[in-house]
């Protein structure tokens, strides 16, 4: 998934001139390519070769295993979209979401996107209207009324921590 910025303001040399920046999400985090033209940030990704990005995903894995990919291997898998939910013990509507949510970068996500992740590994559900009800469960909420967003609240952290991830790994161990 690529996002396209364009800055206008940079001052360079006393000269106002536009930016163009493009952020491409990777397995391992995000790499920022940018440029003063469309042609300059074009031939920068192009000079990216296959090679790069392998090495610079291993050293970056290699790094920093997370505890939390470990924590939740064979329950979800992590993609270029987002985390799709992969277990396939029986959970309710509420725990898939969760776990997309637990899963996703920043512990949030927008019910659209969730729906998405969610139909990517088979499960069906009204997301809005289960995301309304953890709201007032005190599971997420939305940082920014304005914004469609979603995050786990520490309650629901504790939540996936506690009893749904225990739940999955006593039904696998």
């Amino acid at each position: 998934m690529c996002l396209y910025k364009l800055f206008v303001g940079c001052v360079e040399g006393g000269i106002t001139v536009g930016k163009i920046q493009v952020r491409v999400k990777t397995g391992f985090g995000e790499v920022v390519v940018e440029g003063t033209s469309v042609e300059e940030v074009l031939g920068l990704l192009g000079s990216m070769s296959p090679e790069f990005m392998g090495k610079v995903s291993g050293l970056v894995s290699a790094k920093m295993v997370s505890p939390l990919k470990t924590r939740l291997e064979g329950i979800t898998e992590l993609t270029t979209e987002g985390p799709i939910v992969t277990t396939r013990e029986k959970l309710t509507h509420y725990e898939a979401i969760g776990l997309t949510l637990y899963a996703s970068e920043e512990k949030s996500n927008t019910a659209t996107q969730i729906a998405r992740l969610l139909a990517s590994g088979g499960i069906k559900s009204m997301v809005p209207a289960r995301l309304n009800e953890m709201t007032k469960r005190g599971l997420v909420f939305k940082p920014d009324p304005g914004r469609p967003e979603f995050r786990l609240t520490t309650q629901g952290e504790r939540w996936i921590e506690d009893e749904v991830l225990v739940k999955l790994q006593g039904a696998r161990g």
